[in-house]
């Protein structure tokens, strides 16, 4: 049986936080800036959290069951 691969795109993007929470950074933060709001550009700083209903699927990309 071979080995089972983890998802490459999902171990760039999640990191599990010390409590065992999925977090990730926000998109859209990345260029373009001038046109965005500085509300909108602040409230992009925080990195988010996965919803309990994506959990399932996050997990399994990264292979955590």
């Amino acid at each position: 049986m071979p080995k089972v691969k983890t998802h490459s795109r999902a171990k760039k993007t999640f990191k599990i936080s010390g409590t065992g929470k999925i977090t990730f950074r926000k998109p859209t933060r990345g260029h373009l800036l001038t046109k965005k709001t500085n509300k909108r550009k602040r409230a992009l700083r925080v990195t988010g959290q996965v919803h309990p209903s994506n959990l399932d699927f996050v997990r399994r990309l990264l292979r955590l069951r």
